[in-house]
């Protein structure tokens, strides 16, 4: 701070006015000059200490004792805030500022460490060898400020954090280093021990959000991260996310993650959301599940296999932060208001079951009709009224199970509220984030010809209309090229319908024959690598069931011709046949509306089977990882009669 460099140049100049062999020639002057300047030097330089740590954002305390576990540790008798500088705790600290020979001294906590900002805190409890988090969500989200560093109020424990080598052994911490201590940032290397292991260390950083880096050393291999999570999400920006509930896995103990660099987990009391980011590796992340069965199960605690990389943690904090709703059959064809309410504006969503595949809805600001490709029409099923939040299921979407609505992306979201994306890009950094959030894959591919300048429903069903009304009206023979542009752009919409027809074609051949050819290789996964193939084989049956209906480019070409033809001439009959031609248009690209949703729901189910079947199977994660990277890559850019944009 530019306050420190005044000190110590003031320090210097009186020290070197004050040298034995210039004394001689001070004046008297220069002599009051020289005390004053000295004794301003000192108390500037503890009122700087004094500021430095009063406007503190991360605060590490030394609670004077050591705890066995949490409880009473809210009590903060004994505690000492450890200042930035240490010539604090020196009788005269401006002289020992000056004085190099005090440079390089260490901090040595008598009891446990504690750092605490506005949002949570850290608790190292030396005599258990965990570190505790707790969040501070004050009724409010965390990032939204909170309670102050240094107030009572430590919040609520959301997890704690040891080595997986001292899982076996009662351990300890050996010893809390502190490296930085900076007011805005805190940096500590802690050191594990346990009996029978090797000792390991970690360094843990600090700042003054709700982010938390976890660098391990490299014999530290892993970590557990015991928290009360009821349900586990791995997000898929191209594709919908993986929602894991321990109670559909009955007879598994450990659950193998297919997650590439981020999961969320929803805590228990709806209050509490815990982020994990990671970079590029071979990492692995197990979730461990409640052994209690009477109860519904949750997740007791996640082991993550750190492939020697940082490890970033963040709590998210607010009321309703998400919500667990029961699907009652009562639901079915009622305009349900349930009590959640959302805590801020953000992309909420949740997962309903469409065509026999889970599907993601983001939550709308109002009501009103869809219609799908597989489905056709119904009543989009969920949307926000004002503070209110609404529930309408039918028989395409059915009342089934639970509706769990989260958040990871903001939308109209407040600054002072950080999402799970928002965690990503501050970890990882936009480079990484941006191939993974993919913003340009979410993008609907076009099937307009001239953009906003041709028919703007540009369907077969829509340019069809809109050239029944110059033939209702008379007007086919002196609109002649307007036809003739409709008819160019429904052939435009046709050619890229067929287009992605063969890009999905293409896609399962080349499924099918790298499951086969796993299946060789480890045929110990070949149960699981067949179900996968069975899925994906239904893209050319459904192709070659409708091949008659869909038509070919011939067939486009030809109905064109028929269609031009009545605009030759005026005739009373040209209505009549023009109708008989709109059946043919119409039918022909019913069944690739029809093909196309398809296609894409059976991509989305093997995206989503392979993530949830290879989770009892270490061995299968890497396959699964890899089938879902492919169907990753064959959903982007989908056509809107694939999926609604932004889903």
């Amino acid at each position: 701070m530019r306050e420190n460099w005044v000190v110590r140049n003031a320090l210097e100049e009186v020290i070197h006015l004050m040298k034995p062999n210039q004394s001689a020639r001070l004046s008297q002057s220069l002599v009051h000059r020289t005390a004053s300047l000295f004794l301003w030097a000192i108390t500037v330089g503890l009122a700087t200490l004094d500021r430095t740590d009063a406007a503190a954002n991360v605060v590490v305390w030394d609670t004077g004792s050591r705890f066995a576990d949490t409880a009473g540790i809210e009590n903060r008798v004994g505690w000492k805030s450890v200042p930035s500088e240490l010539f604090a705790f020196e009788a005269d600290p401006a002289k020992a500022a000056s004085d190099p020979g005090y440079y390089g001294r260490e901090y040595s906590f008598k009891g446990d460490a504690i750092v605490e900002n506005r949002s949570f805190a850290a608790i190292f409890l030396s005599a258990k060898g965990r570190v505790v988090l707790t969040a501070k969500g004050g009724g409010t989200p965390l990032s939204s400020g909170g309670a102050a560093p240094g107030s009572a109020d430590l919040g609520k424990q959301i997890l704690e954090f040891s080595p997986l080598q001292t899982r076996a052994q009662p351990g300890t911490i050996s010893r809390c280093e502190i490296l930085r201590n900076a007011g805005d940032e805190v940096v500590m290397e802690v050191s594990f021990s346990a009996k029978g292991s090797p000792d390991v260390s970690a360094i843990f950083s600090f700042g003054k959000n709700e982010i938390i880096e976890i660098k391990p050393s490299g014999k530290m291999k892993g970590i557990r991260l015991r928290s009360p999570i009821d349900f586990g999400v791995v997000p898929g920006f191209i594709g919908d996310d993986l929602i894991f509930a321990p109670g559909a896995f009955t007879s598994a103990d450990t659950l193998s993650l297919p997650a590439e660099n981020v999961f969320v987990g929803l805590l228990k009391g709806e209050r509490n959301e815990l982020v994990m980011t990671w970079p590029k590796g071979k990492q692995q992340l197990t979730l461990n599940l409640a052994a209690d069965v009477l109860a519904k199960r949750s997740i007791d605690s996640i082991d993550f296999e750190n492939d020697g990389q940082s490890l970033y943690l963040a709590t998210l904090s607010a009321p309703g932060i998400w919500h667990r709703e029961e699907l009652k059959p009562t639901y079915l064809e009622k305009e349900v208001t349930v009590t959640w309410k959302r805590p801020f504006a953000a992309k909420w969503k949740t997962q309903l079951t469409e065509a026999g595949v889970r599907t993601t809805f983001t939550f709308r600001e109002s009501k009103g009709q869809i219609w799908r490709g597989v489905s056709g029409s119904y009543s989009y099923p969920v949307w926000f009224d004002a503070d209110n939040t609404f529930y309408f299921l039918n028989k395409k979407v059915p009342p089934k199970g639970e509706s769990i609505i989260y958040f990871i992306e903001g939308q109209d979201t407040p600054l002072s509220v950080s999402t799970p994306v928002d965690i990503m890009r501050a970890t990882l950094g936009r480079q990484m984030c941006d191939p993974i959030l993919d913003a340009v894959g979410q993008k609907l591919r076009t099937h307009h010809r001239r953009g906003g300048d041709g028919v703007h429903r540009a369907c077969t069903c829509g340019v069809t209309e809109a050239i029944q009304t110059l033939f209702e009206a008379g007007q086919e023979v002196a609109k002649k090229g307007d036809v003739k542009e409709a008819l160019s752009d429904m052939t435009y919409f046709v050619e890229r319908h067929l287009e992605r027809i063969d890009e999905y074609r293409r896609f399962a051949d080349d499924m099918i024959g790298f499951l086969r050819e796993r299946a060789i290789v480890a045929p110990e996964l070949k149960p699981f690598l067949v179900s996968l193939e069975q899925i994906v084989e239904q893209i050319p049956q459904e192709c070659s069931v409708q091949k008659e209906n869909m038509k070919s480019l011939d067939h486009t070409v030809e109905l064109t011709r028929q269609t031009m033809a009545l605009t030759g001439r005026n005739n009373t009959n040209n209505l009549t046949a023009y109708m008989e031609l709109l059946k043919a248009w119409r039918a022909m690209g019913g069944a690739q509306d029809y093909v196309v949703a398809q296609c894409h729901t059976i991509a989305r189910r093997l995206f989503q089977e392979a993530g949830y079947g290879c989770v009892t199977d270490t061995r299968s994660v890497t396959v699964a990882q890899e089938v879902r990277a492919r169907c990753r890559q064959v959903l982007r850019n989908p056509d809107g009669y694939e999926i609604w944009a932004n889903y």
